[in-house]
């Protein structure tokens, strides 16, 4: 396929809102992919250059992205014989540079500013592109770019970006840039994806469930999609789900944790269960294999991020791994060297930064408190029930100061499970996780396999739990406020239909109380980083609380309220009274927040 051709199916999918739609378009532009482009399509349209967990990044500005945009068009004027006046030649693009800025700033997206820009040039000067990249070049092209680092790297970064743009159609140049500047977002997850998936091979989603437990074994989903729409028929299919299989050094999609009110309703929906600390810390997810030269073990968040470069302690504990490979999911806490007393969240995050790690290292030691095995010796665990899982990982790792397995109970006594709870409670944790008994391991919140109940003495207010919401959007400050440039945001809580992969996010609070100058500030970097030009296509948000500035939905929030109130304006049809902020959720993605049927579990203590 020609990137040309993928880009009108890009943005054909970007104006359409209807998710029954997208899954019929996406399931044409897979019908019409040759296999080899499969997984760079995949990944293109969700707005990288490889899955999540690689971590590849081009690390270009918008300043840097603009300056190749400007040597682009200025070398298209030279080559094309223009009036001798050297204005706009590669030596001084200055003042493409003064026009891209000028655009950008009107629209509010770069892509489509080098799109007008480029169009405007090529039909004044009745250019036209001849040459049809297809997506495999263009991106080769794009990890090349990505790639390049060292001295100098800027600058070249700056030419091949140029040299790339020179064989693009106006239209492929919006997606390239949004690509490369991290801003595609196309209105549509991974979930469509799968259902795009079944519908190229059925004409409906049947296949959707069986494709999302094995997305969830190993969250790649170009790799999946390559593999299954090579299969011919449906024992293919079948042969080749049943082969995709829990690999390390690929993410398994993390199992959540789903809310019920008492230990009593916990015995009764899951009979018997473990019950663990609940650790306020960061998600972890160790991967080990003794037979890399390099990289004999990596770490992801529950977001899938790659963040090895965060723990080199665990270097130094691999001879206490009894295995040859493994998988495990663990909490990463932060932890007093001299008084063993673990630390809150604010410092165990310390760690998520690129520069300085092993003086971090030194002065926040961290613990991982590992509490199941995914995967041990090359053989999946995950459809294993769970006592067999604790039993195996038992026996697997040799404790120390870093590494720790999580202590348990086995109980289906309610009042037994209460007073662990509160024990938990008393010791300054988040309380407890129960874990159905005999259950396998599945990504995501599915059925009731864990359950938590979440208290936190002091910042929870008078609700019986916190709520994880999404930043929609902020308004400008006035006053005082006016010098941070925000004064209260909008958030939201999750809400999807019945069979709907997507879910909608809607509002449930204005938040303007309640936070530090430091938190206004704070929160207004993050949210000016992810700055959409319209409403994304996910909010359901009445005209009263439209936003001065929309942004993605890519900043996840714990809020605190005391009462939760029937509203008529708020589209959740519920409202938090006096909500103020916990803290930021920096380990979380949007499709992690509090759903509206989790609320029904919150009650005022």
């Amino acid at each position: 396929m020609t990137f040309f051709r993928f880009s009108q199916y890009l943005q054909k999918l970007e104006q359409t809102s209807s998710r029954l739609d997208m899954t019929e378009q996406l399931a044409e532009v897979f019908a019409e992919l040759e296999a080899d482009e499969i997984p760079a399509a995949c990944y293109l349209m969700q707005g990288q250059l490889v899955p999540r967990y690689k971590s590849l990044e081009f690390n270009m500005s918008d300043k840097l992205t603009m300056r190749a945009i400007a040597q682009f068009l200025s070398q298209v004027d030279e080559n094309n014989h223009l009036p001798d006046t050297n204005l706009f030649q590669e030596k001084d693009n200055s003042l493409y540079q003064q026009k891209i800025k000028k655009v950008y700033k009107k629209k509010g997206d770069l892509g489509l500013a080098a799109q007008q820009l480029c169009d405007e040039l090529l039909k004044d000067r009745q250019i036209k592109i001849e040459n049809q990249l297809t997506i495999s070049q263009v991106y080769e092209e794009l990890v090349k770019i990505a790639q390049d680092e060292g001295t100098g790297s800027q600058d070249r970064k700056i030419t091949q970006t140029a040299d790339l743009l020179k064989n693009l159609q106006p239209l492929s140049i919006r997606f390239v840039v949004r690509v490369m500047n991290g801003k595609l977002r196309l209105g549509f997850s991974t979930m469509t994806m799968l259902d795009a998936l079944s519908w190229a091979q059925h004409q409906d989603k049947s296949e959707r469930k069986i494709l999302e437990q094995a997305y969830n074994k190993k969250a790649d989903i170009g790799l999946l999609a390559q593999g299954y729409l090579a299969a011919k028929n449906d024992q293919e299919i079948k042969e080749f789900l049943q082969s995709y299989q829990v690999e390390v050094n690929t993410p398994v999609v993390p199992a959540l944790c789903q809310r019920l009110n008492s230990a009593a309703e916990i015995v009764e929906k899951m009979g018997q269960v473990y019950a663990e600390p609940k650790y306020d810390g960061l998600r972890a997810q160790i991967h080990i294999d003794k037979s890399q030269p390099h990289k004999k073990y990596q770490v992801y968040t529950r977001n899938m991020d790659n963040v090895t470069h965060m723990f080199p302690e665990l270097k130094k504990c691999l001879d206490q791994f009894q295995c040859k490979s493994c998988i495990l999911d663990a909490e990463a806490i932060a932890y007093n060297a001299e008084t063993g007393k673990l630390q809150p969240f604010q410092q165990t995050i310390t760690r998520k930064r690129k520069h300085g790690i092993a003086d971090q290292a030194e002065s926040v030691p961290i613990r991982f408190y590992i509490f199941d095995v995914l995967a041990k010796d090359k053989e999946s665990l995950v459809d294993v029930e769970l006592q067999k899982r604790r039993k195996i990982l038992s026996d697997l790792i040799i404790e120390n100061q870093t590494l720790k397995v999580t202590d348990y109970i086995i109980t289906q006594d309610p009042e037994r499970l209460r007073q662990f709870h509160e024990a938990q409670l008393g010791e300054g944790l988040e309380g407890a996780v129960m874990k159905k008994f005999n259950s396998p391991y599945l990504g995501g919140r599915k059925g009731w396999r864990w359950v938590k109940i979440k208290e936190m003495e002091g910042s929870r207010g008078k609700l019986s739990d916190t709520l994880d919401c999404v930043v929609m959007g902020y308004y400008r400050g006035k006053g005082k406020r006016a010098q941070f440039g925000i004064g209260a945001f909008l958030v939201g809580v999750l809400f999807a239909e019945k069979n709907e992969s997507e879910p909608q996010v809607k509002t449930i609070a204005k938040i303007g109380t309640g936070l530090s100058d430091e938190q206004f500030k704070q929160i207004k970097v993050m949210a000016d980083a992810v700055v959409a030009v319209e409403k994304p296509e996910q909010y359901d948000v009445p005209k009263e609380l439209k936003p001065d500035v929309w942004i993605y939905p890519e900043i996840v929030v714990e809020i605190a309220a005391d009462e939760l109130t029937n509203s008529p304006v708020h589209t959740a049809g519920q409202a938090l009274r006096f909500p103020r902020l916990v803290k930021f959720r920096e380990d979380k993605s949007w499709g992690q927040a509090t759903t509206l049927d989790e609320l029904e579990n919150i009650e005022i203590t």
